[in-house]
């Protein structure tokens, strides 16, 4: 049996695929999350693959990973520079929470160079658009052993 993992995706990462492409990639939400899924599995990982526009959903799932013990991976995507709210939630996971992006914020604009998110994160994987979903599940690896 396949540990579970949580991978929480922020708002406006369904529409992807009207999304700046030089910034976002080429994929759609859908492609995206094929490519995590297909990604956990080759790493003995069953990902389940959410995405919320509301805070309080998200903030929700949180509660629920750290209620089963769940690793998180999660891209905040623009909670992550001013949700509180979610960074509290996010520091209650007792298992290894990987914050992740597709774009890399610090070569972006300047409101983006900050995460309340990554001080309460294992670590923070950005700028390596799809694969940086992939690198975390390599990452959610080694933390767990």
């Amino acid at each position: 049996m396949l540990m579970k993992i949580l991978v929480i995706n922020g708002p406006n990462l369904a529409r992807l695929d009207i999304r700046d492409s030089s910034i976002y990639g080429d994929l759609n939400y859908g492609e995206l999350k094929n490519h995590i899924e297909i990604a956990a599995t080759s790493h003995g990982f069953e990902a389940d693959v959410r995405q919320s526009d509301d805070e309080s959903i998200i903030i929700g799932w949180l509660h629920e990973a750290a209620d089963n013990q769940t690793p998180v991976i999660i891209n905040p995507a623009a909670f992550t520079h001013y949700s509180y709210a979610i960074r509290d939630a996010a520091e209650l996971v007792n298992s290894p929470l990987i914050e992740v992006h597709l774009s890399n914020p610090m070569s972006r604009e300047e409101f983006r160079h900050t995460s309340v998110i990554s001080g309460v994160a294992h670590g923070t994987i950005a700028g390596f658009g799809p694969n940086s979903y992939v690198l975390a599940i390599i990452a959610l690896k080694a933390l767990i052993g």
